[in-house]
């Protein structure tokens, strides 16, 4: 059974920003080519990048991870029984995915 939508945590919103700017392969990304990529809005990848937003699915973390060049674990933790799922913002739960 899976807890909620969103499985994963980000660890930082700073470490996002900083492997958009040289990832894996040495070039930057851009918010709306990952949002592409991992099949989300781009809001939601800018809203990651300033804190705004601390969660995401399965899929869209590890294709996030994979773009940037990353292990999943490096820039997520699983939500799960030793992690908890923070508070989503009133303003953000109001909204649907």
């Amino acid at each position: 059974m899976r807890p909620q939508q969103n499985d994963y945590v980000l660890v930082s919103p700073d470490l996002l920003v900083q492997l958009m700017e040289r990832t894996g392969d040495g070039r930057p990304v851009s918010v709306r080519e990952l949002a592409r990529v991992a099949s989300c809005s781009h809001s939601k990848i800018g809203h990651l990048r300033t804190g705004e937003r601390e969660t995401a699915t399965h899929d869209e973390a590890l294709a996030i991870a994979r773009r940037l060049g990353v292990d999943l674990l490096v820039l997520w933790k699983p939500i799960g029984r030793t992690i908890e799922a923070p508070a989503e913002s009133q303003h953000l739960a109001a909204v649907s995915a």
